[in-house]
């Protein structure tokens, strides 16, 4: 069985994701933050979307909690998310949408992040709490679920199987497989090969 620090992660895991190092820091550290930038990895660069974490903390001058940001006026957010540069390029729509996640986080799970997988018993319940997350769809549930177990430790029974194909081993298919230069390098191929199909 994994021992889980109190961040719910395994112990001496970090994210490594082409972002500053305090912003990999934020991530390996605050499963809210982890959270936040996952949900922002849409639409915009990768870099971008995880380094909205560390962004958003330094605006606020500190590192939001989700019963902070369930709270919050929701104009403020929007303004906050909405300074140049933006944390994103719909940057209202992600604010409403980052502060949806911290009521459903606050209402479901005391505003412990961590706990949407700490305390899951199978890869499928696990995928069940994330894909009713606020902006977790389908592919990013699984991606999640994949990132989770992959680089984090969280690796309830099932978890490969319900993340497929993002949980395979030896897969470079998502930010679940990034955790180094070269392993970016590979996702984006792979990226890329997807994009020159749908053209084609």
């Amino acid at each position: 069985m994994i021992s889980l620090s109190p961040s719910g992660y395994a112990a001496d895991v970090t994210i490594s994701m082409p972002v500053e190092p305090a912003a990999n820091d934020l991530l390996s550290r605050d499963p809210f933050a982890l959270l936040i930038g996952m949900l922002l990895d849409q639409q915009v660069p990768l870099e971008k979307a995880f380094s909205g974490p560390l962004e958003l903390a330094r605006r606020l001058r500190h590192e939001p909690t989700a019963a902070e940001l369930a709270g919050f006026d929701p104009d403020a957010l929007a303004a906050i998310f909405s300074e140049r540069p933006a944390l994103h390029r719909y940057p209202k729509a992600m604010a409403a949408r980052v502060q949806d996640l911290a009521r459903l986080l606050v209402s479901s799970y005391d505003g412990d992040a961590a706990r949407v997988w700490t305390t899951a018993s199978s890869g499928a319940e696990l995928l069940s709490r994330i894909s009713v997350l606020p902006g977790f769809g389908a592919q990013k549930a699984k991606i999640f679920v994949a990132l989770l177990g992959k680089q984090l430790g969280t690796q309830p029974p099932g978890w490969r199987e319900v993340s497929e194909p993002f949980g395979a081993a030896g897969s470079y298919l998502s930010v679940a497989d990034i955790v180094d230069e070269d392993s970016l390098a590979k996702v984006r191929a792979y990226k890329q090969s997807l994009k020159a199909a749908a053209r084609s």
